[in-house]
């Protein structure tokens, strides 16, 4: 008698994989764990560039889930995971050199927060960056871009575009502090409306 096929993770509904974690079932947490590794992968390398940081935001995520597994509701997996990364990488990302402290003040908002809410929140936010970015002086704004988005120093930038590294670094100081002070207005007045709704 041919023995019956497991079915692929990928076919298997995540609210009933959910449920099963919920009661301890580590074979659902792996089939769970399968079926996102190479998206929740993907989406955490693309932001930062570097593998092993993005194996462990991943992995810091799962084991998460694991532990929170009867006190933590989750509805809509992939959205979760997607709030979940984008939170972690942020974390990440504060704790090396060239991140800011603005983005500090994203530890505040309460987990209890939709993820509708969430991303709301991010969308604005990041929508105001770039109205932010787009407002600086062209040649600051390429300064800013080329240090923070595409990771040069200011020394490879001073090279790239023949000028100083002190001019560099002080284009890099204004523009800073233009981003730091609007942003983190904006980012305070919209965790206050959601908190308060």
């Amino acid at each position: 008698m041919l023995a019956m096929r497991q079915p692929e993770p990928l076919t298997i509904d995540d609210s009933l994989l959910l449920e099963k974690v919920k009661d301890g079932s580590t074979h659902a947490f792996n089939l769970l764990f399968e079926k996102y590794w190479e998206k929740a992968y993907s989406a955490a390398y693309k932001r930062l560039k570097n593998g092993e940081d993005a194996k462990d935001i991943v992995q810091e995520i799962f084991t998460k889930i694991w532990l929170n597994r009867q006190t933590h509701m989750i509805e809509n997996f992939p959205a979760y995971l997607h709030v979940a990364i984008r939170n972690n990488v942020i974390k990440s990302l504060s704790k090396q050199k060239h991140f800011h402290p603005f983005f500090d003040i994203l530890e505040n908002i309460p987990e209890k927060n939709s993820q509708a809410d969430a991303n709301l929140l991010w969308k604005e936010f990041f929508k105001s960056y770039e109205e932010l970015m787009e407002s600086l002086p062209p040649k600051r704004q390429i300064i800013f871009r080329l240090r923070y988005q595409e990771d040069l120093s200011t020394k490879v930038i001073s090279m790239k575009l023949g000028i100083t590294r002190k001019t560099v670094q002080n284009q890099l100081g204004k523009a800073i502090e233009t981003l730091r002070v609007s942003l983190l207005r904006i980012l305070t007045i919209a965790i206050i409306l959601i908190t308060t709704s």
